[in-house]
């Protein structure tokens, strides 16, 4: 019996495995890096041991520090969540070795699975379908490589996932460059730079079987997740079950992944991933020999708790009759909430959670709270929104209503990107693929049907939160006048776009101007952080939060982030024409030119990574790299200036 366990891992994670730890009546232990020493995980473990650093490398990615902490707690088992070390044979090994329960397969079946190009030669043995592959070695000749595997494919990191070190190569032309960064984030993301290349399928479904084995030799598949919709690779939205596969293709694929665990002599909870294509042949892409981010859906169909049946396997117990007899009930979708900017790319953003609150009859898997730090050192996930419902209809429009109604300030999210996707016409008549965002690029754009109401809404909480400070006159509005009063004026940033209001406000309402577009307002009630009004004939309620000169507006057509513009700018502040600006917070991987060096437009200058991606800033136009204020290893803030281009665009950068 495990009494005490450890988790090593962070954030929503964690969080999921230390309560159901507590509820089966296990103590627990939180290990932390410097940034998560306030995080909700650490407070919700019995206790806490910290691991100095900032680094995954330094942190979460070294067994020995780990271990350290087990022996000095008394932890009998470690549970490693997924990432990090859950994949990590020699930490499994070396828990082993110190007498310590690791809750996931033998060392054997990860180092079997660890190495994607081992784990398909094994399933090609076992019979399941694979695709065409090669290894890439140091001085392979990669122009054969690719002649032989076939274009397009795709250059994968043949340790770790998440599709970090994953690149798509289109023709031979690309293929060094491709190979050269896909080794460059897998060392960094996993600490081993090795790929593979692999016959690429395009825009196939992504489906995945989610497998259990016991010490007694008992595997079982308890049916598909689909987890087509992707942005770099990385699942978004995954649902169980597919609307993709019947019950022949259920039984086929359930049988492919027994085999695979079966050749594995898998003992846990893992997962066996597969790309389906329209005529519904599928390949084997990879085991994953852990628990998935995605697990809530299975758990949410079946009603068994995976991390449960880990810890029950762990103990050496056999699966219980319930994992034998599962069932589908109903249908789950889950959408992952990230810190990005999706119109900017997919960047990842940085800052305080001032608010975070998801309503409705969901599920919310999350690491963070109000007040949580949202930093660049980790994945930029918050949280994942489970919604379960008797149809796939249903349990999308619980879903999106859900994600709508939520309270998101201080970060930008790719919350309007999941609505969107949740409501989305394709996605409900279930044409999903990898290549279903390509297909909609509309859902990128994001949208600002609310932005006059919310960019006026915002305008009168703002004059409402002035009179309250006010020391005299407080219940005079502001800007009163004893003859008829000038209009007030203030100008918000959306994104790149400003947006102008004039307001006036008279006995029960007011008069406003949005980008010059006039509308009466009846107001009902006005206080700092909620405004009921009337515009156009229809009385809605919209709360506002401000803080720092940010307005988060939330209302019944949807949110709005509204940054108030000084009226009064320093000059000091101006950046000298043709300054290349930090898109994102990070650190400089690279600098690949000098001070005077001549540049071409497009040609790469500045190499930065946050959250374990990679973002390239590249000169705007043809000139001189007059300046350069950064070197490798340097830490920026986003909007610091990293370079000066002459003859460039001022403030240009990719």
């Amino acid at each position: 019996m495990i009494q005490k366990l450890l988790v090593a891992n962070r954030g929503e994670i964690a969080v999921r495995v230390l309560r159901t730890a507590r509820a089966l009546g296990i103590a627990t232990v939180a290990v932390y890096s410097d940034p998560d020493a306030d995080a909700p995980f650490v407070a919700a473990a019995d206790e806490a041991v910290r691991l100095p650093g900032a680094a995954p490398a330094d942190t979460y990615l070294r067994g020995d520090l780990v271990l350290d902490a087990a022996r000095a707690t008394g932890a009998d088992a470690v549970h490693p969540g997924y990432g990090f070390l859950s994949e990590n044979a020699g930490f499994a090994r070396e828990c082993a070795a110190a007498g310590i329960t690791f809750v996931g397969p033998s060392p054997e079946a990860i180092a079997a699975m660890g190495s994607k190009i081992e784990a398909k030669a094994l399933m090609a043995g076992a019979g399941v379908p694979v695709l065409p592959g090669a290894t890439v070695g140091e001085d392979d000749d990669l122009a054969a490589l690719g002649e032989q595997v076939g274009f397009p494919l795709l250059v994968k990191a043949a340790f770790g996932g998440g599709g970090r070190g994953m690149r798509v190569v289109p023709d031979p032309a690309s293929l060094a460059d491709a190979v050269a960064s896909a080794r460059r984030e897998a060392a960094s993301a996993f600490g081993d730079g090795t790929v593979f290349l692999e016959r690429f399928v395009v825009d196939p479904r992504h489906v995945e079987v989610q497998i259990l084995g016991d010490a007694h030799g008992s595997v079982v598949a308890l049916f598909e997740r689909e987890c087509s919709i992707q942005r770099r690779y990385q699942k978004i939205v995954e649902e169980a079950p597919s609307p993709a596969v019947d019950d022949a293709l259920r039984a086929s694929l359930g049988a492919a992944a027994v085999a695979a665990g079966k050749a594995l002599s898998y003992v846990g909870a893992g997962t066996v991933e597969f790309v389906l294509d329209a005529h519904g042949a599928f390949h084997f892409l990879e085991v994953n020999t852990r628990l998935q981010v995605e697990h809530p859906v299975t758990e949410l169909v079946t009603g068994l708790d995976l991390v449960a049946l880990q810890l029950r396997v762990a103990e050496g117990e056999p699966l219980p009759p319930e994992v034998h007899g599962a069932r589908i009930t109903g249908h789950a979708i889950e959408a992952r909430l990230y810190a990005e900017d999706v119109p900017a790319g997919f960047l990842p953003a940085t800052g305080t959670l001032h608010a975070f609150s998801v309503p409705g009859d969901v599920r919310v898997d999350t690491g963070v709270a109000d007040g949580s730090v949202v930093g660049p050192h980790y994945d930029p996930m918050l949280a994942k929104v489970i919604a379960h419902g008797p149809t796939r209809a249903a349990a999308a429009r619980t879903l999106a209503a859900a994600l709508a109604g939520a309270r998101l300030h201080g970060v930008v999210t790719n919350r309007d990107l999941l609505v969107g996707i949740l409501r989305e016409p394709d996605f409900l008549a279930g044409a999903t693929d990898t290549g279903y965002l390509d297909r909609h690029p509309e859902l990128l754009a994001g949208t600002d049907s609310a932005v006059a109401l919310h960019a006026a809404a915002a305008a009168l909480a703002r004059q409402s939160a002035n009179r309250a400070a006010a020391r005299v006159l407080g219940g005079l509005p502001s800007g009163w006048r004893s003859v008829s009063p000038a209009p007030q004026h203030v100008s918000f940033l959306l994104g790149d776009r400003t947006v102008e209001v004039a307001y006036r406000v008279r006995r029960g309402g007011a008069d406003v101007t949005v980008d010059g577009e006039s509308f009466a307002v009846t107001t009902h009630a006005v206080t700092p952080t909620s405004v009921d009004l009337t515009v156009g004939g229809v009385r809605r309620t919209v709360s506002v939060h401000s803080a720092g000169g940010v307005s988060w507006v939330d209302g019944p057509l949807g949110s709005t982030t509204l940054v108030e513009v000084p009226r009064f700018v320093d000059p000091s502040a101006a950046q000298a024409p043709g300054s290349l600006l930090a898109p994102m917070p990070g650190a400089v991987l690279r600098v690949l030119a000098g001070p005077g060096a001549a540049v071409t437009a497009g040609q790469p200058l500045v190499v930065l990574e946050a959250m374990k991606m990679e973002h390239t800033v590249a000169a705007p136009s043809d000139g001189e790299l007059a300046e350069l204020h950064v070197a490798a290893g340097d830490q920026v803030t986003t909007g610091q200036v990293l370079a000066v281009v002459t003859g460039a665009t001022p403030n240009g950068q990719d």
